[in-house]
Order: C-alpha cells, then structure tokens, then sequence
C-alpha cells in the first residue's frame, strides 16, 4: 500500500508498474518503459519531490505516462536486500533506460547488467566507485549527475562552526569502505585546522557506539557524510544526534526533512529535473557512454528551526539569509 501511496502523492503523474514482462510486453512498441529504482523509503518527501520533477521533465519533453511511456517503480525502504532485488528485476525487464540515485543501488544496477542504459542522480564519487571510466567519458552503460565534488565537502565544518562558534570538536560520521568516504574525510580534515576544529571519525557501521563515546567524552557537534549506508541509517542517526544534543550537519537533505538540524546539498529536485533531459536524449537513441556525468548546478541549505529550538540554539541571521528552505 506504501508504494501506491507514494505514487498518489505525485498527483497521479506516474502509476505503480508492478507487472510481470508478459503483461509489459503486451504494451504498444511504440511505448517506451523506464526503470526507476529509488533507494529510500515511500514516505520520504524528497523522493517523492525528486522523482515529481523528473516526471514533470519528461512531460515537458513530450514523454506522458500511460501514452507513450511506463514507468515501472521500485521502492529500496533503504535496505540493501531489497534494492540488490529490484535491481536485478528491473535489469530483467529489459527496460529501454533505469533511472536511480545512491551509491548502493547505482553499484547494484552496474552489477546486475552492462547493456540496459543506467541514468544515475546524486552520485557520489561515480569515477572512483567504478560506475563510468571518467567524467567526460564515461565509456560503459551509465552515466548521470555526480553529487557534489569533493571541495563542497569543507563547507560542512564551516557550517558547523557558523552555527556553533564554540565547536571545538567534531564526529565525522564516514564510510572508510568507499571512495566517496575517503575523499569526503580527506577534504574535512584538510580545513578542520583553519576552524579550530579537532575530528574524531565514526564509522557509520558503528553509529550508535561511536557517537555516544564521542559524546560522553564532552561537546562538540557531528558531520554526517554522504553514504548509502547513513542514508539507511536516516533515522538512527536523527534520532541520536537528539539524544545527546548534537548539533549536526547533513550531506542530505532528507535527514532535515526528518527532525535533522542543518544540511548543505545539491538539490535532489535539480538533478532530477535535468535527468530528464539526459532519459530524453537516450530514449532518442544516445548512447550513455557518450554523455559527461554532471556536476551539481545548485545547491540547498535547508535549516529545521524546531530542532534549533530543542538544542537551545540560535541559527546566526548571516545563516539564516542564505538558506534555501526554513522548516518552522
């Protein structure tokens, strides 16, 4: 029922498409079909938002659902055994183009086949993930929309110190296991020094462990990097930075959406409103190893006053200014 709802909550723009292949075989061969495999959850209102403005995006290229177009949905929950599922059935399908974000279902699609072109959003590091060959050239079946270069990375810590001037310590939550983890790290510790800042890295497997150590041991607030694994975790890890009072800054802004406090990100419905332009353009006939993967174009700093308020924190007004959503 969760997933239905999710695609109600788009206006009826796209319809669930949980049919075997005899049944879309059946449909016009003039209709062309779309994977769409999202890792999180039926109530996340940025997947819900996200894959909003990419179906808006085909519309407005001539693509409607139901006419000329079936969009079959596949919901993760944010659990790798069910999107190492979905993706092997949408790889099955045989879809004219599977449209995904994150690193684990990315890798799980790559895995699960070389021919069906893989259009990816929000990915993390797609070069040293081993997604495409390189930027310009990706050079396989997949190709898409990076989500951040590795400089925006400083900008956490920066916040964190805006918000909290008398932050003298900070748990970075990280994936050693990547390579999106890795550079991200690398990036934070190269201007922890210039803000005065001590790091104390939490490997997101060990979330609550890790953090309540780096909390007992007094002050401070908390980093959480992008990965799969922490976006599985969305609400463990909101809920712990509650617990002990953390200030913290997200790599997505899910984890705002969720009771989070600061995150600075590309925006998610950016990115999928341009990867309408790039299914066009495969559904067209390109080849995804002929199109550069794009680096973000804009980007959202999104503020929760309530969580402000439970933290007894004052978001400084020069913050404030620049934010691109405030949840009150």
């Amino acid at each position: 029922m969760r997933r239905r709802e999710f695609i109600t909550a788009l206006g009826g723009m796209a319809s669930a498409t949980y049919w075997p292949s005899s049944v879309l075989a059946q449909q016009s061969s003039a209709t062309r079909r779309i994977g769409v495999l999202m890792s999180g959850k039926a109530e996340d209102k940025e997947a819900k938002d996200a894959l909003a403005a990419f179906i808006r995006g085909l519309q407005q290229l001539g693509w409607t659902d139901g006419r000329n177009l079936r969009i079959d949905l596949r919901l993760g929950a944010g659990d790798a055994d069910i999107i190492r599922k979905h993706a092997a059935e949408l790889a099955g399908l045989s879809p004219d183009l599977i449209v995904t974000y994150g690193s684990s279902a990315i890798g799980q699609l790559v895995q699960a086949t070389r021919t069906v072109p893989i259009l990816f959003v929000l990915a993390p590091d797609p070069v040293g993930s081993g997604f495409v060959n390189s930027l310009s050239r990706p050079g396989g079946n997949a190709t898409g929309f990076m989500a951040f270069e590795y400089s925006l990375s400083a900008k956490w810590p920066e916040l964190l110190k805006q918000i909290t001037p008398g932050a003298r310590r900070a748990a970075v939550l990280w994936d050693p296991a990547i390579a999106a983890g890795i550079g991200q790290f690398a990036t934070i510790q190269s201007v922890a020094p210039s803000l005065g800042l001590e790091l104390d890295p939490v490997n997101v497997r060990n979330v609550e462990q890790g953090v309540a150590a780096f909390a007992h041991s007094g002050g401070g607030g908390l980093i959480v990097t992008a990965s799969g694994l922490a976006v599985a975790q969305r609400d463990l890890i909101v809920s712990i930075a509650a617990q002990y009072k953390l200030p913290a800054v997200y790599s997505f802004r899910g984890f705002v959406d969720a009771g989070g406090l600061v995150s600075y990100a590309a925006s998610s419905i950016d990115q999928f409103r341009l990867a309408a332009g790039y299914a066009d353009r495969i559904l067209k006939g390109e080849k995804p190893a002929d199109l550069p993967v794009q680096a973000p174009t804009k980007y959202d700093l999104v503020i929760n006053l309530k969580t402000a308020k439970t933290l007894d924190l004052a978001i400084p007004p020069t913050v404030l200014a620049g934010a691109s959503e405030v949840i009150e």
